[in-house]
């Protein structure tokens, strides 16, 4: 059993309604993200990726190279919390890395993607 917003509790096949929330996009046309601002997520910036054997995992060492699935020059993929939104290409700025974003993902083929 659920309990509904009036206190009551609903069977298991019940669906439950909630109140609208006082905001919402649905209200004025504009969203206000001053909530979300703040929280943080993880931005990660990928190279490229490989499949090895755990008998070739064990005898890397330090000199070992590892032939990765892109080519040298092809833009790099960037994930925030694991999900692509990115393309780019390294930079170096004051002896620090950093990434150019070539190609943003537009938030509707985000979404289109999680289907």
């Amino acid at each position: 059993m659920s309990q509904s917003t009036d206190g009551a509790f609903a069977d298991a096949g019940e669906r439950v309604q909630f109140d609208p929330l006082h905001g919402a996009a649905g209200d004025s046309g504009d969203v206000n993200l001053d909530m979300i601002l703040d929280v943080p997520v993880t931005l990660a910036m990928e190279v490229g990726r490989t499949r090895i054997s755990i008998r070739n995992l064990l005898q890397l060492n330090q000199g070992s190279v590892v032939e990765l699935d892109r080519a040298a020059g092809e833009p790099l993929d960037v994930f925030v919390n694991g999900t692509l939104v990115a393309h780019g290409e390294v930079v170096v700025i004051n002896e620090k890395f950093g990434i150019r974003l070539t190609d943003v993902i537009s938030p509707a083929e985000r979404v289109r993607k999680l289907r």
